[in-house]
């Protein structure tokens, strides 16, 4: 890692009073969640059932093959292991200081609020959550992992359907509401583990008003020459040095 750029990087937050931090797969990847393109990622984890994990994980998919998705989706994302990393433990510190004001996140994980964060826009949803489609009524991910790997029906015998935005449909108003108010307000913009290719999520980077952008990412971004910083290391590595140098 750069030291002079950490502590460019450190400078920035000292003098930030509403930082965001806008985050996608590779947060997570340092925990051990696949992402999609990598040579472990998600595309060579579907090829077992012949589709691709835009399929799979699409809301079509969801309806006429239930039981592929659910085989596909408990193995992969319900009964998941990983814990924070440092990335996700340094968000949640800069939270807890004040400095940070908000996570706005494309992962489904839940390992933002694990690691302390209370203020976290799941833009694509969440897998500690899921309702019957039928009656409304809630199902923790623990409920759900209790049916074993089977298809969860609720006792009304409608389906379950996890809590995650899948491809083909729309996002929730509020939390992209949520979302744009808190990056229109920031001064500060960390961009972290996304090449800003998902839209409609990346394009709300274009309410951002503030100052300065920094990008913490393994490959190039569509937003590089705009930021006033560009990390290529870990994401871990670089905001836990960069907090620890802030305090």
């Amino acid at each position: 890692m750069d030291t002079e750029k950490i502590g460019e990087l450190a400078e920035l937050i000292g003098k930030s009073r509403s930082a965001v931090f806008f985050g996608g797969a590779g947060v997570s990847t340092e925990s051990g969640v696949k992402d999609y393109r990598s040579e472990d990622g998600l595309y060579n984890a579907v090829k077992q059932y012949g589709v691709t994990p835009e399929e799979i994980l699409s809301h079509e998919f969801f309806f006429e093959h239930t039981e592929t998705f659910y085989d596909f989706y408990y193995k992969y994302f319900l009964l998941s292991d990983a814990k924070p990393n440092p990335a996700h433990i340094a968000l949640a510190e800069l939270e807890k200081r004040g400095v940070l004001s908000a996570v706005v996140t494309q992962n489904i994980d839940g390992l933002h609020q694990a690691a302390g964060s209370k203020r976290v826009y799941e833009l694509h949803g969440t897998v500690y959550r899921h309702h019957c489609l039928k009656c409304g009524r809630e199902f923790s991910k623990d409920d759900v992992a209790a049916f074993g790997g089977k298809v969860p029906h609720c006792q009304c015998g409608g389906l379950v359907k996890p809590d995650v935005v899948l491809y083909g449909e729309a996002l929730d108003n509020a939390t992209v509401s949520g979302a744009i108010r808190a990056i229109a307000n920031a001064d500060l913009m960390i961009v972290g583990g996304t090449s800003l290719a998902v839209y409609p999520a990346a394009g709300l980077l274009g309410y951002f008003r503030g100052e300065k952008i920094v990008l913490i990412n393994r490959s190039e971004t569509p937003y590089d020459s705009r930021a006033d910083l560009v990390f290529r290391d870990k994401i871990g590595e670089v905001l836990s040095s960069a907090v620890k140098l802030s305090l």
